[in-house]
């Protein structure tokens, strides 16, 4: 192999579920649980804000499929996320089907022997990520430098905090040298308002191609694709 070309990249900001890490659609279905005594709301309608700060989704889809006083919107989207928390939480420390994407950890190994740390941020909270993290493997092998969720800054996607938070923690000051890669709109948004210098979508989670598709996005099938945007060499 020759030799490697500099890296035009410091740093890669992965999603978690959906993309780098597939779990069958749990998230879509303990969001529904917990959003049914409430509001009837289909998975496509849960689709549509997967990605956000779940708070937010959930706010979001109450005001939209239901009617609500003064206050009463405050406390029922507490109450839901605490009922969607308890029941994650749950499905990621027992379902075996929640597993890494096919090539994600090899896809990690490669970047960071290629001098690339590697994030993953998240519309969770802290307490719902670092069980997801154990039941990979990833909180305990290094396979990867560091995760932020959305409890840990002001505003979550589509906003741009948690790759600003990620590029702190790496010491990267230029977002032009940031990878986001990411399955849903909100992520797109995200790299797009962050200005990172590549924003990836992938196709194996909740949002379709054409979805994906924005000014200034990039769609890939499968992850080996994203070393060749970066202009790395698979090793």
């Amino acid at each position: 192999m020759g030799s490697q070309p500099v890296n035009r990249f410091d740093l890669v900001v992965f999603d978690v579920a959906g993309t780098t890490i597939l779990d069958g659609d749990a998230v879509l279905e303990c969001l529904n649980q917990a959003l049914e005594p409430y509001v009837d709301v289909t998975l496509d309608d849960a689709r549509g804000v997967m990605g956000l700060p779940k708070p937010v989704a959930i706010r979001d889809l109450l005001g939209a499929f239901g009617t609500w006083t003064d206050g009463t919107l405050d406390a029922l989207v507490d109450e839901v996320h605490r009922s969607f928390k308890r029941a994650i939480i749950e499905r990621y420390r027992d379902d075996d089907a929640v597993v890494a994407a096919p090539g994600a950890e090899r896809l990690f190994e490669v970047l960071r022997r290629s001098g690339v740390r590697v994030a993953l941020d998240t519309g969770f909270s802290r307490d719902i990520l670092d069980p997801l993290l154990r039941r990979v493997g990833w909180g305990q092998n290094g396979s990867i430098d560091f995760s932020v969720t959305s409890d840990e800054v002001e505003r979550g996607r589509p906003f741009p905090e948690l790759i600003y938070r990620a590029m702190e923690l790496a010491g990267v000051t230029s977002a032009a040298r940031v990878v986001k890669v990411g399955d849903t709109l909100s992520d797109m948004r995200e790299g797009l308002n962050a200005g990172c210098g590549l924003v990836v979508g992938v196709t194996h989670g909740t949002h379709t191609r054409e979805q994906l598709t924005l000014p200034g996005t990039v769609v890939i099938d499968q992850f080996a694709e994203l070393l060749t945007l970066m202009g790395l060499e698979a090793e």
